[in-house]
């Protein structure tokens, strides 16, 4: 007796990999499509501004109206051409051929009029979605925390908004006043055709149709990923654009000019060819298109011929079903292009979607207060915290820094130092231990509050591509210019702004390359300054200078340090002497902790530090 399975029927061929990750690739799209407009519709039909849905209601009604007017225009055109070959009835020979022929003009004037007032009614509406979205938008990707934004690339968030923003603009438009008017014209116009002819001439239009729009959604969905290829590589080639700009200077430093051309080139071949088979199939869209609607055309003309030659239709009736195949077609030739657009809006807007959906890592408790400050007294009570769980960076740090007292954090490259200043301004969450001001936990009191209580002096201050007085003025909202005045003679930068031939109306350039490091840095401590914290943060303020250059800041930093409690991060040992304590990090532990005169005495790490560096500064 043979096997049981020995006339099994054979193994099915394995699925294609590719065309399995297409069809989740397109499940997910359509997913992501129903939750955008789900998330649009709101700024259709808000709920707390009724005059928004009054513009919505009025600019259908004009639609409505336009539609009505456009499918009604074309029995005018049957009766014009009717009068004047004398087979008119009723009052179109009473109206005569001239003025079925004005009537004519007046309608299509009507169509047209109704529209254009439907869009003057309607581009409030579409505006301001496209302001809030924008809005919303713009502060959500600054809510965001510094590890989102580290990891991601400017040139391509840029590429996402910007398409997401403008995909809210058309998906508003051609949804509401695209499909929708379709909808309603090819309905129209195949009652007509029922009532008017027969039914012969309704299933052509319908089958038409029905062709028409079956080629070009299945044609439409494969340029849908064809367009989807074409805008990665297009982000991928804005990416490496705007991140070469960015660091201009270093290209010209490698002498990289041509590495980055090929990059770019490179990126933009890749573009190119995406983009040659986009534009390939969209010929073959357009011919597939014409030759249905041809088809079509000329199958409902020959029934419309026949009609005439067996005296059962007038020459109006002919000119008439040609008006009404025309029309047709005008709006199906964008049927194609709609779609595809909409499918795009919606993949454009659902990556933006996906952005405002990101998370913070770090945001107020619900019902926090603001941060009080009283004497600016920071605590860091057994700190621990890592940018990767696998390796900390800080273990069980304590630290107190008194109101008014400058403390100094020092140490080698990895142990801590500007994780600490991360930490205080609450770009991270810590995750072990607190730290306070004044007895407050930062996580317990509101962001906004928080960063207005500390002023930062980094190392590398970049400014606003603006004048000098704007870049100033940026430490308060509001200021008066001779506030801004004060705040660079306290800097001790007022003269050499006035030695421009400008003045404070002088632009500082891109990230403020057209100032030296020293005058950037006085600016940024002019704008510090004008803030007026309680606490100040000097995060490797001076280390990017050349000594001289470093020696001049000292005094300036050193009096905007009067007053307040000031935190120092330090390479050069030699800025941080005069601080009233300095602390020694190393591998994310205190290791000394003291004066400079008595961590010398000491002999221990902060000794050697100060020896090496003394014994480079002579060589040098």
């Amino acid at each position: 007796m043979p096997p049981a399975d020995s006339s099994a029927a054979p193994d099915a061929p394995a699925a294609d990999p590719n065309a399995t990750q297409t069809a989740r690739t397109d499940a997910r799209e359509r997913a992501s499509g129903w939750r955008t407009v789900r998330r649009v519709a709101p700024w259709l039909w808000p709920e707390d501004q009724p005059w928004v849905k009054r513009r919505v209601v009025l600019a259908l009604v004009f639609l409505v109206l336009a539609k009505l007017v456009s499918v009604g225009t074309p029995m005018l055109y049957k009766g014009a051409v009717d009068a004047l070959a004398g087979e008119g009835t009723g009052w179109m020979l009473a109206v005569g051929a001239v003025g079925v022929t004005v009537a004519y003009g007046m309608a299509r004037l009507m169509s047209v009029g109704f529209q254009e007032l439907r869009n003057a009614i309607f581009t409030r509406v579409g505006q301001r979605a496209l302001r809030m979205i924008a809005l919303e938008t713009f502060e959500h990707i600054h809510r965001l925390s510094m590890r989102y934004h580290i990891t991601r690339k400017t040139g391509g968030l840029s590429r996402i908004i910007e398409r997401g923003v403008k995909g809210v603009d058309f998906l508003l438009r051609f949804l509401l006043f695209s499909i929708f008017p379709l909808i309603l014209e090819l309905g129209l116009i195949a009652i007509i055709f029922f009532v008017l002819f027969d039914v012969w001439y309704l299933a052509t239009v319908v089958v038409t149709i029905a062709l028409y729009v079956w080629f070009t959604f299945r044609v439409t969905e494969w340029r849908v990923r064809q367009r989807r290829e074409m805008n990665a590589q297009d982000t991928d080639a804005n990416q490496k654009a705007i991140d070469s700009l960015l660091n201009f200077e270093t290209v010209k430093y490698f002498n990289a000019e041509g590495m980055e051309a090929r990059r770019y080139d490179s990126a933009m071949e890749k573009y190119e060819t995406a983009a040659v088979k986009t534009n390939i199939s969209l010929a073959f869209l357009n011919f597939g298109q014409a030759f249905l609607i041809t088809a079509g055309l000329v199958v409902v003309m020959v029934l419309a011929a026949i009609g005439v030659q067996n005296g059962d239709l007038t020459v109006g009736d002919f000119v008439m079903v040609n008006a009404y195949m025309i029309q047709i077609t005008m709006p199906l030739n964008f049927l194609g292009t709609v779609y595809r657009e909409i499918r795009q809006a919606l993949v454009d807007m659902g990556e933006m979607f996906d952005l405002l959906d990101q998370p913070p890592d770090v945001r107020d408790t619900p019902g926090a207060p603001a941060l009080q400050v009283k004497g600016g007294t920071v605590d860091l009570d057994r700190v621990s915290f890592g940018y990767d769980p696998a390796r900390p960076i800080l273990r069980d740090v304590s630290l107190r820094i008194g109101a008014g007292e400058t403390v100094a954090i020092v140490g080698p490259s990895g142990s801590g130092k500007s994780t600490i200043g991360r930490l205080l301004f609450r770009f991270y969450d810590v995750t072990g231990g607190a730290l306070r001001i004044d007895g407050q936990d930062v996580r317990d009191v509101t962001l906004s509050s928080l960063h207005g209580a500390i002023g930062v002096v980094p190392q590398d201050t970049v400014l606003f591509n603006d004048t000098i007085a704007y870049n100033i003025a940026y430490g308060r909202e509001g200021a008066s210019r001779a506030e801004v005045e004060a705040a660079a003679r306290a800097a001790r930068i007022h003269d050499f702004i006035l030695s421009l031939p400008e003045g404070y109306d002088t632009a500082v350039g891109e990230r403020g390359l057209k100032l030296s490091g020293g005058e950037k840095q006085r600016v940024g401590i002019a704008r510090t300054l004008l803030k007026n914290p309680p606490i100040l943060l000097l995060d490797e303020a001076t280390s990017a200078l050349d000594t001289q250059t470093e020696q001049s800041i000292q005094d300036e930093l050193r009096a905007a340090g009067e007053g307040r409690t000031v935190l120092t991060i330090a390479h050069r040992l030699s800025t941080v002497v005069d601080a009233d304590r300095i602390v020694v990090l190393e591998a994310g532990r205190i290791i000394e902790e003291g004066t400079h005169a008595a961590l010398l005495a000491r002999g221990g790490k902060y000794a050697a530090m100060w020896s090496r560096q003394r014994a480079t500064s002579d060589e040098v």
